[in-house]
């Protein structure tokens, strides 16, 4: 091989490399550039007291509850506390028993209690259901969109949600029976 062949080659090699990695460094600032506007197109909003809450549409799964979906929507005019929650949480399992105390009482003045079901499977669920005899409806979010779309964090979380469909009030962590009560009174529907 002579020397100017040997240039020639070496000169090919550096412009297949220059090609190469041109391309390479064009694919990664694409990618950055689209992840940076999915980003700022996604939704990120925070829900705030006196916002209008997002309505979704979840399969009801509590059989002591004769509704078969629920959507938060179906509810307006009522009151609604829209609680998040998960049979492994200690808290939400101490705040149950209120709630299901104050559901008859508050039902028949208008107020939907609807605990969102954060967990994996519904046979922990349903097991949940029996041993504290839950009647109020239970829908199931096994995919986390909405617990996503209400941005929540910490569980328990209530959202109280008034009879126009703004929240009223959020409650991160477990609530006593006395909190409870007094959180259902501000969403009581005006007659």
């Amino acid at each position: 091989m002579s020397l100017e062949e040997a240039k020639k080659k070496k000169k090919n090699k550096k412009r297949n490399r220059f090609i190469f990695r041109t391309a390479i460094l064009a694919v990664l600032i694409g990618a950055i550039v689209f992840a940076l506007i999915s980003n700022i197109q996604a939704d990120n909003s925070v829900y705030q007291i006196g916002d209008d809450a997002p309505d979704f549409k979840l399969k009801q799964i509590n059989k002591n509850n004769k509704e078969e979906m629920i959507q938060l929507s179906d509810f307006e005019g009522k009151g609604v506390m829209l609680n998040f929650w998960g049979t492994w949480c200690k808290p939400c399992e101490e705040e149950m028993p209120y709630m299901q105390a104050l559901y008859p009482k508050y039902k028949d003045k208008g107020i939907e209690i609807i605990a969102v079901s954060l967990d994996n499977t519904e046979l922990a669920v349903d097991s949940f259901i029996d041993k504290y005899d839950l009647t109020f409806p239970i829908p199931h979010d096994k995919t986390g969109e909405v617990m996503d779309i209400y941005k929540v964090g910490p569980i328990p979380s209530s959202f109280f949600i008034n009879p126009d469909g703004k929240i009223e009030r959020i409650i991160n962590g477990a609530l006593t029976l006395e909190k409870l009560d007094g959180y259902l009174q501000e969403i009581l529907p005006q007659k």
